[in-house]
C-alpha cells in the first residue's frame, strides 16, 4: 500500500517564513509560480514559503491541506530534440486557508512580518469591481478581498511604508498589475477608506504588470495509478506541465533583488515593458488555444495533441495563426513565425495530455481577450472578415449550447454567461440565438451583430460544417 504524502512520510522538516500570499490554488499556479519559488528556495537565499488563499467558495483547501501542501510536478517534453522528463516534489506551499470559513483568519495573514509578495491567478474575469462588496464581510471579488487584506495590514503596521507589499498578478489581461491597482483604489473610494491608506497603495505598494507562459495540462487522471507507483506515494495533487516556462515581470531592480530568479537560472525576465512579449504570446499561443477548442471539440477531438495530429484541424489552426493572427501583429515577421512554429511544436508534445475541456474554462472572456483583437485588426487592416476566426466563433456559440449531436458538453463559466446562453438557445434555433449572443456587449465589449456579414457567415458555417 502506498504511503500517503505528507511532511512526515516525506521527511520534510525544513521550516521557512511565509513570504508569499497566493490567491489561487489551481494547476497553473502550483506548476508555475510555486515551482519557481521551490527552486528559489533550493538555489538561492530566498528562504520563503507560500500560503495559499482559496479565492472562491468551492476549492481545493481540504485536498491540499491533507497533504500538508506537498505535491509533485512532472515536466514532460522535448528539449533539443530529445525527450525529457523531470519530477520535483514541491515543498514551498504551507497550505490553503479558506476565507469563506474564517474571514478573521484570512485578515490575520496580513499581520505576518515576513510577508513580501502577493501572487494571484483568478482568470481573466477575476480582476473586477463588485459594488455590493463590503469591508465588514468577505468580498465576492478578488480585488475586494485583497483591498480588505491590505487595509488590515496598513492598520496593523500603522501605515509603515516598509510593510507595503509587492503584488504580482498572473491573470492574463493587459496591464494586469495596473488594472488591479486601479480596482483596489476603486474599492478604497467605495468604502471611504482613509487618504493615508490610498497614499500607501499609490506610493509604497508595488504593482507589477506580468506575462506568464507554460502549458499546464494538470492532473494526469488517466495515468495517475502508474505515476503514484513510480513516486511511491499516494499523491492526489500531481501536476503535469511542459518544461518550457517564461515569466515576464515589469519590475524595478529592487523587485528583482527580492525575487532573485536570475541566480536560480530560471527564465524570468524583469523588464520595463512587457507589452511585446504579451502581445506575441496572448495572440498566438493563447489565441490559438482559444480558437482551437470549440472547433476541435465539435469535431470529436478531446486533447490538444489529438487536434494537431488531425490533419484537417492542424491545417485549420496553422492557417489561422499564419494568415489571420500574425498579419495583425506589429513585430518582426521572422520572430513571429519562429514563435508560432514553437507553439505548434509545444501543442504536439507527445508527453502532455492537455484536455480541450479544461482549456474551455471561461471561453467567452478568453475569446474577448485573446482572439477578438486579432479579429478587429484583421477587419480594419485587411478589409474583410477572417474566415477561420469566424468559424471558431461559430463553433464557440454552438459549444455554449451545452449539447452537440446528443452529447452533453460540460460547460464551465460564470453563472451570468451560462444563464444567458441557456436563454439564448432555449428555442434551439441558431437564427434566434446567434444575433442575441453577438449583440451582447457584456461578452465582447462590442456589438458584433453590427459587423457587416458576420451573422450571415456564422449561420452559413453552422449550416454547412456543423
Amino acid at each position: 500500500m502506498l504511503k500517503k504524502l505528507n511532511r512526515s512520510t516525506a521527511n520534510i522538516t525544513t521550516v521557512r517564513p511565509v513570504k508569499v500570499l497566493q490567491f489561487g490554488e489551481g494547476n497553473f499556479l502550483r506548476a508555475f509560480t510555486d515551482w519557481v519559488i521551490d527552486i528559489l528556495n533550493e538555489k538561492t537565499d530566498f528562504n520563503g514559503n507560500v500560503q495559499i488563499i482559496q479565492p472562491i467558495a468551492q476549492g481545493m483547501a481540504t485536498q491540499i491541506n491533507e497533504q500538508d501542501g506537498l505535491y509533485h510536478v512532472i515536466l514532460n517534453g522535448i528539449e533539443n530534440g530529445k525527450p525529457t522528463r523531470t519530477i520535483r516534489l514541491i515543498d514551498s506551499v504551507v497550505g490553503v486557508l479558506n476565507p469563506y470559513l474564517d474571514y478573521n483568519a484570512f485578515l490575520k495573514t496580513a499581520e505576518n512580518e515576513s510577508l513580501e509578495f502577493i501572487i494571484s491567478n483568478t482568470t481573466e474575469a477575476g480582476i473586477a469591481f463588485e459594488e455590493s462588496d463590503t469591508l465588514e464581510t468577505l468580498a465576492s471579488s478578488f480585488p475586494g478581498k485583497l483591498t480588505a487584506l491590505l487595509y488590515h495590514r496598513f492598520k496593523h503596521f500603522s501605515g509603515d511604508p516598509t510593510k507595503a507589499l509587492i503584488i504580482i498578478p498572473c491573470e492574463l489581461i493587459d496591464k494586469n498589475g495596473s488594472k488591479l491597482k486601479e480596482t483596489i483604489l476603486q474599492y478604497a473610494n467605495h468604502w471611504s477608506l482613509s487618504d493615508e491608506f490610498k497614499e500607501w497603495i499609490e506610493v509604497h505598494t508595488t504593482f507589477c504588470n506580468t506575462l506568464v507562459d507554460r502549458i499546464v495540462p494538470g492532473f494526469p487522471k488517466e495515468t495517475i495509478g502508474e505515476i503514484q507507483e513510480e513516486l511511491g506515494y499516494s499523491d492526489n495533487l500531481v501536476v503535469t506541465a511542459e518544461p518550457f516556462h517564461l515569466w515576464v515581470i515589469e519590475g524595478s531592480e529592487k523587485v528583482a533583488n527580492r525575487f532573485p530568479t536570475e541566480k536560480a537560472g530560471l527564465d524570468v525576465k524583469f523588464v520595463t515593458d512587457q507589452t511585446p512579449y504579451r502581445t506575441r504570446k496572448v495572440r498566438i499561443l493563447n489565441g490559438a488555444h482559444t480558437v482551437l477548442v470549440p472547433v476541435a471539440y465539435l469535431r470529436g477531438l478531446r486533447t490538444v495533441r489529438e487536434s494537431v495530429e488531425d490533419k484537417t484541424t492542424r491545417a485549420f489552426l496553422t492557417q489561422t495563426i499564419f494568415e489571420e493572427i500574425i498579419p495583425t501583429l506589429d513585430l518582426p515577421q521572422d520572430e513571429l513565425e519562429e514563435f508560432a512554429n514553437s507553439v505548434l511544436e509545444r501543442f504536439a508534445n507527445p508527453y502532455i495530455r492537455h484536455e480541450l475541456i479544461s482549456i474551455s474554462l471561461n471561453s467567452i472572456s478568453k475569446f474577448k481577450v485573446r482572439v477578438f483583437p486579432s479579429f478587429l485588426e484583421y477587419v480594419q487592416g485587411i478589409g474583410k472578415l477572417p474566415v477561420n476566426i469566424v468559424e471558431s466563433l461559430a463553433a464557440l456559440i454552438l459549444f455554449y449550447k451545452g449539447e452537440y449531436k446528443g452529447e452533453t458538453i460540460p460547460l464551465s463559466d460564470t453563472d451570468e454567461v451560462l444563464d444567458f446562453m441557456k436563454l439564448a438557445w432555449k428555442d434551439n434555433d441558431p437564427y434566434s440565438a446567434v444575433p442575441k449572443i453577438l449583440s451582447n456587449t457584456k461578452f465582447w465589449d462590442h456589438d458584433l451583430y453590427m459587423y457587416k456579414g458576420l451573422t450571415e457567415l456564422i449561420l452559413k458555417i453552422m449550416e454547412e460544417k456543423y
